[in-house]
């Protein structure tokens, strides 16, 4: 199965990925400095990207969106770790 969606946690020097099919089955987690994070999504087909709104995360939504990817900021009232 091939991943559809892409949760990320976002922080200044390591970010926590985890890669999920359309069951919402865990298929692969990555943990990445902020120089490989910046290129590991560069090589994927489009995925849903989920990430906590704040910080960084409107600058990286633009990113992943000129990507071809599609964004969800999510209010940190519904994250959990």
């Amino acid at each position: 199965m091939h991943a559809t969606t892409v949760a990320i946690d976002l922080a200044k020097e390591v970010f926590e990925l985890a890669f999920a099919d359309t069951a919402g089955r865990i298929l692969e987690r990555k943990r990445l400095t902020r120089r490989a994070f910046s290129r590991v999504m560069d090589n994927r087909l489009p995925l849903t990207v989920v990430m906590e709104a704040g910080g960084s995360a409107h600058y990286w939504g633009r990113r992943f969106q000129a990507q071809g990817h599609v964004v969800r900021l999510l209010p940190a009232r519904d994250v959990r770790p």
